[in-house]
């Protein structure tokens, strides 16, 4: 009989991580049926859609409540599911809290699940670590101090290295300022306001104010927004929005602001000097700060174990202290960005080399075969 695995993601960055899982399964196993819940890139990867993300995606614990209905009529399809024996593996790709509930829906149909990516409870509420336990049968992480912890709380967890690593094709900085037309001796900044709507609406104001700020002093000539493909930026004169190429924004930069996430750890290991500058509903916000137990939001810092890049948040993400952060980061021979560059390497030397999607293949196939 042919086996099925389900894989599952949340939102567009789960989306792309989750394809290169199916290709690797692809070639791994061949023989194996792949559905997902997910969207383009799973499906351009060989996957059959059973469900769209479109619409899943939230951020923060105030914005989340209105996908509440969506998640729920979805979770009740997938547990049908599970109960006919559909699958014989599932793997959910980040997303905590909608794919805890689906792999506890699995778990407790006999349907073993691989999660990767995994939920940050060493920043938020680590007691819950019990409870993946419980729903999960083996977890792929991907920051190389997260399998300490989650041993420590009973989950059978394997470091499979960053799924930055694995990425091909990185424009180098030459082809990049070329693709931008920018000259020697011009100082280009980049800046990363988010994906989602909420993030834009919250981050572009401050960040384009400072820009405007350091295009005036001179402490840098270009001005390159990391854009969505439907994000709205008033004000942008002057400036040049790039729609779905950020890895050539990133690649030209000399130096970038951006929000927290995946972009500030991108950003270390292309090298470029940043500001990480980040909000949230005042609400959320104010609830994050009884719940998170780290002292940072960056991956970076994270992953060092140090303060290695600015974190503004909240009301310290003014424009003025956006500015007067970033400036001397743009001039590569200052102390700020020589002690920056120091940082990120080691953040490169902590996250180790590519095959993060061989390795969680490798583990799909010990659970399909156990």
């Amino acid at each position: 009989m042919t086996q099925r695995i389900l894989i599952t993601a949340g939102e567009p960055s789960g989306d792309l991580h989750a394809a290169h899982i199916v290709t690797a399964l692809r070639t791994r196993l061949p023989t194996v049926e792949i559905e997902a819940v997910g969207g383009q890139h799973t499906e351009r990867a060989g996957a059959t859609l059973r469900r769209s993300i479109e619409g899943l995606a939230a951020m923060g614990l105030v914005e989340a409540i209105d996908k509440l209905p969506t998640h729920y009529r979805l979770l009740k399809a997938l547990l049908r599911d599970f109960r006919a024996g559909r699958y014989d593996l599932v793997i959910v790709v980040d997303y905590p809290g909608f794919h805890l509930r689906v792999a506890e829906a699995a778990k407790a149909c006999g349907v073993p699940v691989l999660w990767y990516i995994a939920p940050q409870l060493w920043a938020w509420w680590p007691g819950r670590a019990a409870r993946l336990a419980r729903a999960v049968d083996r977890l792929a992480v991907i920051l190389p101090f997260e399998s300490e912890f989650f041993a420590k709380a009973g989950v059978e967890a394997t470091y499979v290295g960053h799924p930055l690593s694995d990425r091909v094709a990185v424009p180098s900085r030459a082809e990049a300022r070329e693709h931008f037309g920018l000259e020697p001796g011009r100082r280009m900044l980049a800046l990363f306001p988010g994906s989602r709507a909420g993030e834009i609406h919250r981050l572009w104001p401050a960040y384009r104010d400072a820009a405007r700020q350091l295009l005036a002093s001179g402490a840098c000539t270009d001005v390159v927004v990391a854009a969505t493909a439907w994000g709205t930026y008033p004000g942008a004169e002057g400036m040049r929005l790039v729609r779905d190429e950020s890895t050539f924004v990133l690649a030209a930069a000399d130096a970038a602001l951006a929000k927290s996430g995946t972009t500030t750890l991108e950003a270390a290991l292309a090298g470029v000097p940043m500001v990480v500058a980040y909000r949230v509903n005042p609400v959320t916000y104010a609830l994050a700060r009884r719940l998170v137990t780290v002292e940072w939001v960056s991956l970076v810092n994270l992953i060092a174990g140090r303060q290695v890049v600015p974190e503004l948040l909240q009301g310290e993400a003014t424009a003025a202290r956006l500015a007067a952060t970033i400036a001397p980061l743009l001039d590569r021979s200052s102390a700020a960005c020589q002690e920056q560059l120091a940082g990120f390497a080691l953040v490169r030397e902590r996250v180790g080399g590519p095959g993060a999607s061989d390795r969680v293949a490798a583990l799909a196939a010990e659970l399909l075969a156990a």
